[in-house]
């Protein structure tokens, strides 16, 4: 980026800043703050150790020294201004996720996909944080990046004391780390009729069981109440291992069968006795699919600084956006993080890029002497590094 181009995005930035609305985090005063600025770029030099005793100071440091990044500390100190951290006397911390598409397995190229993708994997790590640990939807925090990824907050005081290996615990719960599946399939005595002793039935944990073993009996059960309804059911189900053409279509009859549909959702899983490998190659997939991939580094660091929600984020030019649940999932960030007009601006494109905003397809392309984009288009391009302000 050129001066001729800071000096654009900067004063950019600076018109959002005069009017933008700033989501400040619970006891601000106690945190503390980090900015990289447009000036001191294409370094990226980090000014932290700062403290603001209002929202009003906050507002006239964005809007005097206009940063390209916004942070705030996850941490609560009783010094928050102190040059050391040591000295700053650490308090507590606020539970925070990071789920940044880079870090994904098998994330899309496509960006407006790729972005997508993310967005699914947020909403699973919400049901872990609503139904698995409880929290109301209320405690439950979300932004988006304004990059690529969603963070979770959540600032309770029941988890602010967490120290990082119990953060590690929790991701490594919503992550599937080290779970054995196998350890949900197991045998139960039960009393036979009168005289008749005892037997052992094969069993699952129930539907309404907590954890990971509820979660399993209802991906099995509706995967396989979905599977067995179709044309080709017989066909996919002799897929799995161990499955021939009479277990199959046993799992058809029972699966038309509400009452014995219903014993399985209890748990009770005899009447499918002697199908171990298919429940287990579906308790896998049920992991795999319902696992959310999470940063680990980011929720175990209980100093770390996130992104400002309402700023902006210097390389994209898109707003970081607080979210509810029910926001979460309409919400197109190519769209509703954009917050620049559409205003013509004319660009130097320096090299290849593409993206998709606001409905529009840019496919720019170097050696196109100077071309003409909508203004949130051109601060996208300049932020990416993609191109430079102006004809020269």
């Amino acid at each position: 980026m050129n001066d001729k181009t800071k000096r654009f995005v900067k004063s950019k930035f600076q018109d959002y800043y005069r009017t933008a609305e700033i989501h400040l985090p619970p006891d601000f005063t106690s945190r503390e703050w980090g900015f990289i600025l447009f000036d001191e770029m294409p370094e990226f030099v980090m000014r932290r150790h700062k403290a603001f005793g209002s929202s009003g100071e906050l507002q006239d440091y964005l809007s005097g020294m206009v940063p390209a990044h916004a942070y705030y500390s996850v941490a609560y100190y009783e010094y928050p201004n102190a040059p050391n951290m040591k000295e700053k006397n650490w308090l507590s911390a606020d539970l925070i996720f990071d789920l940044d598409a880079d870090h994904l397995p098998g994330a899309p190229k496509s960006y407006a996909d790729m972005l997508e993708h993310v967005k699914q994997e947020s909403i699973k790590l919400y049901e872990f944080l609503n139904n698995d640990f409880g929290f109301a939807e209320e405690d439950i925090h979300i932004v988006f990046s304004g990059g690529r990824g969603y963070h979770f907050h959540i600032n309770t005081p029941a988890v602010r004391s967490l120290g990082s290996a119990e953060r590690r615990e929790i991701v490594d719960y919503v992550s599937s780390t080290g779970l054995e599946v196998n350890r949900f399939f197991g045998k139960k005595a039960v009393s036979g009729d009168a005289g008749l002793g005892s037997a052992e039935v094969f069993v699952l944990p129930s539907e309404d069981d907590g954890g990971w073993g509820g979660r399993i009996n209802r991906y099995i059960i509706s995967y396989l109440s979905r599977i067995t309804k179709q044309e080709d059911s017989i066909k996919i189900l002799k897929g799995f291992d161990k499955i021939g053409d009479v277990k199959a279509k046993k799992l058809v009859k029972i699966f038309g069968d509400e009452h014995k549909v219903s014993l399985l959702k209890q748990g009770n899983m005899d009447q499918l006795s002697g199908m171990n490998k298919l429940f287990e190659a579906l308790a896998n997939q049920a992991v795999s699919e319902m696992s959310a991939s999470v940063d680990e580094p980011v929720t175990a660091d209980v100093k770390r600084l996130i992104r400002l929600p309402g700023s902006l984020h210097g390389g994209s030019g898109m707003r970081v956006t607080a979210l509810s649940i029910s926001e979460l999932e309409t919400f197109d960030p190519l769209n509703d993080a954009v917050v620049f007009s559409d205003k013509s601006v004319q660009l130097k494109v320096i090299k290849p890029f593409s993206v998709q905003m606001k409905g529009n397809d840019f496919v720019v392309e170097p050696g196109e002497g100077t071309i003409e984009v909508p203004e949130y288009a051109a601060m996208y391009l300049m932020c990416r590094g993609a191109a430079e302000y102006g004809s020269n």
